[in-house]
């Protein structure tokens, strides 16, 4: 059994109604891995934005291992001390993990946030040392179109995070930097700039599994679906 983690910020967990880039993972792997295969993590629920709380369990489509360990407004400085505990408790072997952008919003520059990500990384692999970890870094979003030293900070992670995954990567626990989704576009794969819709969603799904298919022979091409 290959347990995946998905790991991230809002973009991860989602809010209530959604499908979630989770559930387009969990679908491409359905029809391409060939062996069993399942979502862990620690948590379940969406984020309800009425409640300001993860107290959500109104998938659209509820039928698929919902666990995570995502949160509304966490980032490399949350999830850091808390990935060694969830991978152990959780066994999990791969982490898909997008998060870095809350971090450079609202609590550290690029290269304290390239700190944490080595933190993440060291504490994974502390209590599973053969865990495997896919990282997508900070994608197109609509503040760094407007705040230009917030723009150059992301860029300026992006290239952090690069040197990271090369410098940790090994044999036993390897490290792939996901390529950010092609033609990415704010204004019709998201619906507020920032969290993506159903075309959003399917493409993030595509970079975490053409990042596994190219690096690891993991799934296939991805085939987003119409929705």
């Amino acid at each position: 059994m290959l347990r995946f983690m998905p790991v991230g910020d809002s973009m991860t967990i989602g809010s209530t109604g959604e499908h979630t880039w989770r559930y387009r993972m969990w679908q491409h792997l359905c029809a391409t891995y060939g062996g069993p295969f399942t979502l862990v993590g620690p948590r379940e629920a969406l984020y309800d934005k009425l409640a300001d709380a993860p107290t959500s369990y109104a998938y659209a489509d509820p039928d698929f291992p919902r666990a995570h360990l995502a949160g509304w407004g966490e980032g490399w400085l949350h999830m850091a001390p808390l990935i060694g505990e969830a991978v152990r408790s959780c066994r999990a072997d791969v982490l898909l993990v997008s998060l870095g952008l809350i971090d450079l919003g609202f609590y550290t520059n690029a290269e304290q946030t390239a700190a944490n990500v080595r933190s993440f990384v060291a504490a994974a692999r502390e209590t599973r040392p053969r865990v495997r970890m896919v990282v997508l870094p900070v994608i197109p979003n609509v503040r760094a179109t407007s705040d230009e030293p917030f723009a150059e900070q992301v860029a300026l992670f992006n290239d952090l995070l690069a040197k990271a995954v090369a410098d940790l990567d090994e044999p036993r626990s390897p490290l792939l930097l996901a390529s950010p989704p092609e033609s990415y576009d704010i204004h019709t794969d998201t619906y507020d700039g920032t969290h993506p819709n159903a075309s959003g969603e399917h493409r993030i799904a595509e970079a975490f599994a053409k990042a596994m298919w190219q690096g690891w022979g993991v799934g296939q091409e991805y085939e987003a679906g119409t929705d």
